[in-house]
C-alpha cells in the first residue's frame, strides 16, 4: 500500500519489521529499552523504506515540543549572542530547537514574555533576567522546568552564573597597582544582578584602600551610553574608567579619543566581557572575560538534566579572567 502512494507510515514499518507499533515507536524515538538487535532491525526496514518520523507526530508521542525558550534582555548584546549559541548548539546535539523572546530591557516584560513562550516549550531559560529577586521568586514555580542565567542561586531552579564581583575586583587591583586613586564607575542599567555584584566589588574596594575613590556614573549597557557618559567621565577628574560592559567602554573610547584625550597617557579605560570586538580597538581594550559559550553549554545541560528527571547542580559559578591589553597604564603624572 505504501508504494502506490508513495508515503510510508509507522505501520508499514511496523508490518514489515513484523514487531508492534510501539515498538516502531521507541526505536525511532531513541528510547533504549528496546533490545539493540531489534532496534537494529527495526532501523534497517525504516531505512530501506525510506521512514523518517514526523516531528509533530513524535511530539505528540512524547508530550513534548522538543522546545524550549530562552527570554534575554538585549539580543544586540555579543556577550547574551554567545551564551545563545553554546545553548543552541548543545541544545541541537539532543534534538532540540530554541525559541528566543528578547525583552529589550523591559523588565516589564519578562513576567509576560516567561509565560507565554512557556506555554508553547519545554521548559525556559532565563538568561540574565532584571526583575526583583521577590518577582523572580515568585515566577519560577509556575515556569518549570526552568534554569536561570547570571542569578544568585534561587530555589527550585538551577542557576549558572559567572562571578562579576570578583574579577570586577581584578581590574580594580590592577588599575590600583597602576597608580589610580580615582576611578569613575558607568554602572549600566538599575535592576542586574550582575551589576549589583560589580558593585559589591567597588565596596569591598573602597574599604581595602582608604586613599581610591570611586564615582559611580548612570549609564546604560551599549556603545552610545558610553559615548554620552564623556563629558560626566571628564568632569569626575578620575585617571581611569571601568564601564559596565565592553560596548560602553568601547562608546567612552571612541569619544575621548574624538576629544583628543589619548588612551592610556591621559585616560586608563577597562570594559568587561571580552567580546569579539575587545581585542580590534584602538587601543585594544583591557577587560574580564565572560565564559558565555561555556555559560550557554551549562545552562542547557541543566535543563536537559531536568527534562530527564535527573539531578543536576543546583548552582555553578564560573570565573571570568582578566585580560590586560593596551587601554589602560599607568596613572598620568600630575
Amino acid at each position: 500500500m505504501a508504494g502506490s502512494t508513495g508515503r510510508v507510515g509507522i505501520t508499514d514499518v511496523a508490518r514489515a519489521a513484523g514487531v508492534s507499533l510501539s515498538t516502531v515507536s521507541r526505536v525511532m524515538n531513541g528510547n533504549t529499552s528496546v533490545d539493540a538487535a531489534l532496534a537494529d532491525r527495526v532501523r534497517g526496514v525504516a531505512a530501506e523504506l525510506g521512514y523518517s518520523a514526523n516531528p509533530l507526530a513524535r511530539s505528540l508521542v512524547l508530550g513534548r515540543t522538543q522546545t524550549i525558550a530562552v527570554v534575554i534582555p538585549d539580543l544586540a548584546n555579543p556577550t547574551f549572542q554567545s551564551i545563545l549559541r553554546g545553548l543552541s548548539r548543545a541544545a541541537s546535539d539532543e534534538g532540540f530547537h530554541v525559541l528566543i523572546a528578547d525583552t529589550n530591557e523591559q523588565v516589564e516584560t519578562e513576567h509576560a514574555l516567561s509565560t507565554a513562550t512557556r506555554r508553547r516549550t519545554d521548559g525556559v531559560i532565563l538568561c540574565a533576567p532584571r526583575m526583583p529577586a521577590e518577582d523572580l521568586a515568585a515566577l519560577l514555580p509556575t515556569l518549570q522546568p526552568v534554569v536561570v542565567i547570571n542569578r544568585p542561586p534561587q530555589d527550585g531552579a538551577p542557576t549558572i552564573a559567572a562571578d562579576y564581583r570578583v574579577a570586577m575586583a581584578e581590574l580594580v587591583e590592577h588599575l590600583y597597582g597602576l597608580g589610580h586613586r580615582t576611578l569613575a564607575f558607568l554602572a549600566g542599567v538599575g535592576g542586574s544582578a550582575s551589576g549589583a555584584a560589580r558593585r559589591g566589588a567597588l565596596a569591598d574596594a573602597r574599604e581595602i584602600h582608604s586613599d581610591l575613590t570611586i564615582i559611580e556614573l548612570a549609564s546604560g549597557v551599549d556603545f552610545d551610553s558610553g559615548a554620552r557618559a564623556v563629558d560626566a567621565v571628564v568632569e569626575t577628574g578620575a585617571t581611569a574608567v571601568l564601564a559596565f560592559n565592553d560596548l560602553v567602554a568601547m562608546g567612552l573610547l571612541s569619544a575621548v579619543t574624538e576629544r583628543g584625550i589619548r588612551v592610556p597617557e591621559d585616560l586608563s579605560i577597562a570594559g568587561f566581557d571580552d567580546i569579539p570586538f575587545a581585542r580590534y580597538t584602538s587601543p585594544p581594550l583591557t577587560t574580564a572575560a565572560v565564559p558565555a559559550l561555556e555559560l550557554g553549554r551549562r545552562a542547557w545541560a541543566a535543563m536537559s538534566a531536568r527534562l530527564a528527571g535527573t539531578d543536576s547542580p543546583p548552582s555553578t559559578v564560573l570565573i571570568p579572567q582578566m585580560v590586560l591589553r593596551g587601554s589602560t597604564g599607568p596613572v598620568p603624572p600630575r
